[in-house]
């Protein structure tokens, strides 16, 4: 075979394999939740709040990546910074998923009883706008719940 059809075919090949690559992580996974908390929390603690969360409500920001994002909630159920700006500086305690489930309740169970955790509930997948089974990686830092939450697929 040609040594130009060679390369063509193997550049082919790598360009088919990424594509399947880059379609298959449109979504977050727990472990890259996990670590964007982690950096969002050695941000806060670096910068302050006020600039953690102005980074954490940048839409292109590094806290933004596909289908994941930081935000921050206070203990009594104030969102203190989240993409939908409309709801920052509001009480979001009584936020229910479509089954009922007082999600923000939640994370703030999990912050006060074991600091960090896992909260479980259904949410429109922003890509498909079609309700999801979503999980949010919280964890309590400074007096402050961040979280990072992914789809299950």
């Amino acid at each position: 075979m040609n040594m130009l059809i060679k390369k063509f075919l193997l550049g082919l090949c790598a360009a088919l394999c990424l594509t399947g690559i880059a379609s298959a992580g449109e979504h977050g996974t727990p472990e890259e939740a996990v670590a964007m908390v982690k950096k969002a929390a050695a941000y806060l603690k670096e910068h302050g709040k006020e600039k953690a969360f102005a980074e954490f409500m940048n839409p292109h920001g590094q806290f933004r990546d596909r289908d994941m994002f930081i935000n921050a909630t206070s203990l009594d159920g104030v969102s203190l910074a989240h993409p939908n700006s409309k709801i920052v500086g509001k009480n979001v305690l009584q936020l229910k998923d479509v089954d009922g489930k007082a999600f923000i309740q939640s994370y703030i169970d999990i912050a006060k009883s074991k600091g960090k955790g896992w909260v479980d509930y259904k949410w429109p997948d922003p890509n498909t706008h079609v309700i999801d089974k979503k999980t949010t990686y919280v964890e309590l830092v400074d007096g402050v719940i961040l979280g990072c939450g992914i789809y299950k697929k």
